[in-house]
């Protein structure tokens, strides 16, 4: 049986536990694991219980701690005798602008989003994995100034998929990075849902994460085996929304 590390399960509504979930379905051993605390901060909160899928095992890690990356997968190897694929899911979120970004944020954002990830995969590697599946934003396709220390740390992902896929290439290991663009996992009030939708050029609707992760199970397939290195955007055309007019437009 293939086994699956999954980063960034904390929440139902999250794309982590769609993928965790899609996953099992499919035949995959999968550990996961989250921080909790990190949505206790957020305006959309915790929830009361992590909704871990039936029989994917589950831990608590902060993967601001340099030490964690490494002991997580470690961990999952000697769980399910090695690790075939790695999918990141994880972030740190944050609403700080220009104006207001301290140095505290954004070495946080930048050690969770973007060196814990090179330290999974790094860690990965070492055990021989064969998918890697890592997650950014939409910044490459518009500005997100309102949210500084998320957003340069998620292009810093995008950035790194090139130099990662190249060093596990020899290896015949595949890794790309998903942008899920606007996928409504809670964060978003009715009014900017609403206006939102109206202008997504693909069935005039969100992102969901069973949308993420049905591009995740591909992309740990067999059949992706010869696709690496890209920046793949599972985002329902919305980046290329400016030639759409919303409706009544």
């Amino acid at each position: 049986m293939p086994s699956a590390l999954v980063t960034g399960l904390s929440r139902r509504a999250g794309i982590a536990a769609s993928v965790a979930e899609r996953l099992a379905a499919d035949g995959w051993a999968v550990s996961a694991t989250g921080w909790p605390q990190h949505d206790e901060e957020q305006p959309w909160g915790a929830d009361a219980d992590v909704p871990v899928p039936a029989g994917v095992h589950w831990e608590a890690a902060d993967l601001a701690d340099p030490g964690v990356p490494a002991r997580l997968v470690e961990a999952h190897a000697a769980r399910h005798g090695g690790l075939d694929a790695l999918v990141a899911v994880h972030a740190r979120s944050s609403d700080q602008d220009l104006a207001t970004v301290t140095a505290d944020e954004l070495d946080a954002s930048f050690a969770v989003n973007a060196r814990a990830t090179v330290l999974l995969v790094q860690a990965a590697a070492r055990l021989g994995v064969r998918r890697v599946v890592l997650f950014t934003t939409g910044v490459h396709q518009g500005p997100m100034p309102t949210e500084v220390p998320y957003a340069l740390s998620k292009a810093a992902v995008q950035g790194m998929t090139a130099s990662l896929a190249a060093a596990l290439a020899p290896s015949g290991a595949t890794l790309n990075t998903v942008n899920p663009g606007p996928n409504d996992t809670g964060w978003a009030d009715d009014g900017t849902r609403a206006w939102l939708a109206d202008r997504m050029p693909l069935a005039r609707r969100w992102g969901t994460p069973a949308d993420a992760a049905e591009l995740v199970a591909f992309l740990v397939s067999e059949q992706a085996g010869w696709i690496t290195g890209q920046t793949i955007d599972s985002d329902g055309g919305w980046g290329i929304r400016a030639g759409v007019a919303p409706r009544g437009g």
